[in-house]
């Protein structure tokens, strides 16, 4: 058994441990596991089913912590396991370090150290994806996983795909939906969705084409983390983002809301008189169903201002919904040529409108459009007038 010196568990007042997924990684695994117990000897190392040297390897560490799987399931499955130990083992934090020697376990201080000063938040160690040797199609996948992580979840990161992270154990989700590379991003969605905190600190990152070994599959794993995006945009604008708007408006109350989020945001009002145009138009346009999905997704296309807009798309609440009918009704009859037009009336049954379908879609395009118009200078306006008060001010 190799006898490894490590610091005194009680250099860090945290309780941690250290988990280590492993698949295939001989050359690497034993530098990787003597780095981490230069600062800590609570390590979970998971080999999942490697056919190399690294059973062999893990015969030097039997004093620490080790799960085996008898075939290759996936890094999910690994990390899965991992967490699931460290909670039986009443481990509050768990970072997590790959095996392939890109990491540098020097680095775990530092996400200690923003614990211990921020208190719990999800940390992803931020490597600099731009140095020297660092695989193109890495920056072009981390990039793209950026992009979706913010569509999703309002939170800008610069690097959502390292594997070097800090996990507050007790605040992530207990239960998962994936197995393999993509459930990493899954932890970060899900728990930045229920609040936790979830942010990069700057880490070491080293790339050797001699020793390192990625088990990434470019095409079955980018599709596997194309369709998991898919369903985390979908629940993200049909659920996630009107629940957090309608907290935002329970929490503050409107008026301060209105004042908070709308008056002083720090858009322009030219933006803000736009976003208020998109929610309008969305809000009255046929688009039944699909107003809110359609209006967050526009607002992020457009860049305009995402809670401003989907405000205002529930003009066509409740007790408006039969005004914008009638005024969609009377528009669209002014310009299509039936021998019956529809207007509401006592007379009107479901087979008119049936019959005349063309009659309202047209009137409710005509009617969004004007309306957009209408509310979009009003609010451009009105926005001037009180920013111009303010400054006089």
């Amino acid at each position: 058994m190799a006898t490894i010196a490590s610091v005194s568990d009680t250099t860090y007042p945290l309780n941690f441990c250290v988990i280590i997924p492993t698949y295939n990684n001989d050359k690497t695994l034993k530098r990787v596991i003597d780095a981490v117990l230069e600062h800590t000897s609570h390590v979970i190392i998971v080999n999942d089913g490697s056919t190399d040297k690294t059973k062999q390897i893990l015969q030097e560490y039997t004093h620490l912590i080790q799960i085996h799987h008898e075939a290759n399931s996936g890094k999910g499955i690994a990390l899965r396991n991992g967490f699931k130990k460290a909670v039986e083992l009443h481990y509050v934090h768990a970072i997590t370090i790959d095996s392939d020697g890109q990491h540098f376990a020097s680095d775990i201080p530092k996400f200690l150290s923003v614990i211990e000063k921020e208190g719990d938040a999800l940390l992803i160690g931020s490597r600099n994806m731009l140095q020297e040797g660092v695989p193109k199609k890495s920056s072009f996948g981390n990039n793209f996983s950026n992009f979706w992580f913010q569509f999703e979840t309002g939170i800008k990161l610069e690097d959502t795909q390292s594997g070097f992270r800090l996990y507050p154990l007790q605040k992530i989700p207990k239960k998962y939906f994936t197995n393999k590379f993509e459930l990493e991003i899954e932890i970060i969605v899900r728990s930045a969705w229920n609040g936790v905190v979830v942010k990069n600190i700057p880490i070491q990152v080293l790339y050797d084409p001699k020793e390192r070994v990625s088990h990434f599959r470019p095409f079955q794993d980018f599709t596997r983390i194309s369709i998991l995006n898919t369903v985390l945009v979908i629940i993200a604008l049909a659920y996630i983002k009107p629940r957090d708007f309608f907290r935002g408006v329970k929490k503050k109350g409107l008026s301060k809301f209105f004042i908070d989020d709308i008056l002083e945001n720090d858009d322009s009002n030219l933006k803000k008189a736009s976003s208020i145009a998109l929610g309008v138009f969305i809000g009255i346009a046929p688009f039944w169903g699909f107003q809110t999905v359609l209006v967050l997704f526009l607002a992020v296309v457009l860049r305009l201002n995402k809670v401003i807009s989907f405000a205002f798309s529930n003009i066509s609440f409740p007790p408006f919904i039969p005004l914008i009918i009638y005024g969609s009704l009377q528009l669209g009859g002014l310009f299509i040529n039936n021998a019956d037009p529809l207007f509401l009336d006592y007379s009107i049954t479901f087979e008119k409108i049936k019959n005349n379908i063309s009659q309202y879609i047209v009137g409710s395009f005509i009617l969004a459009t004007i309306s957009a118009i209408v509310f979009g200078l009003i609010g451009y306006l009105v926005l001037t007038f009180i920013s111009t008060f303010k400054n006089k001010e």
